[in-house]
């Protein structure tokens, strides 16, 4: 597979739906393969800012550069540091941005990464370069921390047995791959109706929490909005409920569609402030059958999207 020949989740509803202009500026928050963004910039003779948190995608995204001179500029850090990113290199405005959340097909498939319960590899999860690794969560936190990681990040029912097991077996041995891990979640978590690995949602978990993903969206989500121009539109996909429901109720608050309160309450007689932006999406886009078919991933892929409205 050449650097550049991944096809991401949603791509084509994705950039439609962001719109691209010529002449306009973008910004791709999570850069990856590098698949939005040449469909941007394939799209209108625009500009379009990308960023990516890991410098192996940094790397790669040079190559891409070099075809859209002076148009595609790559910028290395988290997307929830996004509006110092973009300042520092003197972008004080955006006429859109899109998000493809959650972790890159380059890494998952990469074991040295070790993102992947199919693959052995070194028990590390980290987007970047910095930071704490998953084997460092697991080897040290207490049992009652690791435990609620699994089930606040991962949804895992089996949380608690699988936080004993973990403390358990690094009595005898410390966990150093990512195989090793997955065979002692297993051996806690029978395998389902579904067909999902047990190791699945623990993996989720433990990824969520080494990169502090649900901040890092949360952040990225207001930095984002506030730099875009009227007319300006925020798309972004997500892949699991937890950064579904993040987007879902940023998006709910910024459009004036917060869940309303009793008319009996006394807050519920104050004036709604009036809304900065207007829902694309009152229901999700998702992939479709032939997509869901041909790329697992996007089974549970999730796309909304908001426009600024004018001042």
């Amino acid at each position: 597979m050449s650097a550049f020949s991944h096809i991401p989740v949603l791509r084509d509803e994705a950039v439609a739906m962001l719109r691209p202009e010529s002449g306009k500026t973008y910004l791709d928050g999570t850069f990856g393969g590098g698949g939005y963004a040449r469909t941007i910039l394939d799209a209108a003779a625009c500009t379009l800012w990308a960023i990516d948190r890991d410098p192996a995608a940094i790397a790669r995204g040079a190559l891409l550069a070099a075809n859209y001179p002076n148009r595609l500029h790559l910028l290395q850090g988290r997307i929830g540091e996004l509006l110092e990113l973009l300042g520092n290199a003197g972008v004080a405005s955006l006429d859109g941005a899109v998000f493809d959340l959650g972790v890159s097909s380059y890494q998952i498939d990469d074991p040295a990464r070790g993102f992947s319960f199919r693959q052995d590899g070194p028990l590390d999860m980290r987007m970047g370069t910095s930071g704490v690794s998953a084997a460092h969560l697991v080897n040290t936190l207490p049992e009652s921390e690791l435990a609620d990681i699994l089930y606040e990040f991962g949804e895992e029912k089996a949380s608690r047995r699988i936080a004993k097991a973990i403390i358990d077996r690094r009595q005898v041995e410390k966990f150093q791959t990512t195989l090793d891990l997955a065979k002692i979640i297993r051996s806690v978590v029978r395998p389902d109706k579904s067909g999902i690995d047990p190791a699945t949602r623990s993996f989720q978990a433990l990824r969520i929490a080494v990169n502090e993903e649900l901040s890092d969206v949360e952040a990225a989500l207001t930095q984002a909005a506030s730099l875009l121009t009227p007319g300006g539109r925020l798309v972004v996909v997500s892949f699991h409920s937890l950064e579904d429901r993040i987007v879902k109720r940023f998006m709910a608050g910024a459009c004036g569609r917060t869940a309303g309160v009793s008319r009996h309450a006394p807050t519920s007689m104050l004036p709604t402030a009036k809304p900065f932006f207007k829902l694309l999406t009152g229901s999700p886009v998702t992939a479709s059958d032939a997509e869901a078919k041909a790329n697992p991933r996007a089974r549970s892929a999730k796309l909304r999207a908001m426009e600024r409205l004018a001042a």
